[in-house]
């Protein structure tokens, strides 16, 4: 039924330039589109133009949502080749963010961990996913 459809994942920030580097510079993600003043709100989609999902960044101004709930709210990218892998991990850290310890032990095993300025994670996972 969802096969094919696109996804938006939408989250609340306090820090949008923060986050949208995070994403956009760290990750290599594109900005998609971008609005401020939408009632109150402003915003930054992010994400790949060939890809059928995209992340969401709003802020609404004058509201506080503070930082991730646990450490183990992730978005895990799955980079099954070594080299592209080694590459993501090597960017984030060149732009001044470094690896974190996983809450949950299992991505440490083929992965690398990260946090964003809001506590939210993205683990770089050196694997191919698989059901």
């Amino acid at each position: 039924m969802l096969k094919g459809k696109i996804v938006r994942i939408a989250r609340p920030t306090d820090q949008l330039d923060k986050v949208v580097r995070f994403y956009t510079e760290g990750l290599g993600l594109k900005i998609l589109y971008h609005f401020e003043e939408h009632e109150g709100f402003d915003g930054v989609m992010v994400g790949t133009p060939e890809e059928l999902y995209h992340f969401e960044f709003t802020h609404q101004r004058g509201h506080f949502v503070g930082r991730a709930p646990t450490q183990d709210n992730l978005i895990v990218f799955y980079l099954p080749d070594q080299q592209e892998w080694q590459r993501a991990v090597e960017q984030m850290k060149a732009i001044g963010y470094e690896p974190v310890k996983s809450c949950n032990p299992y991505w440490e095993e083929s992965g690398v961990t990260f946090e964003d300025p809001d506590g939210y994670r993205i683990v770089l996972q050196n694997a191919t996913w698989e059901t």
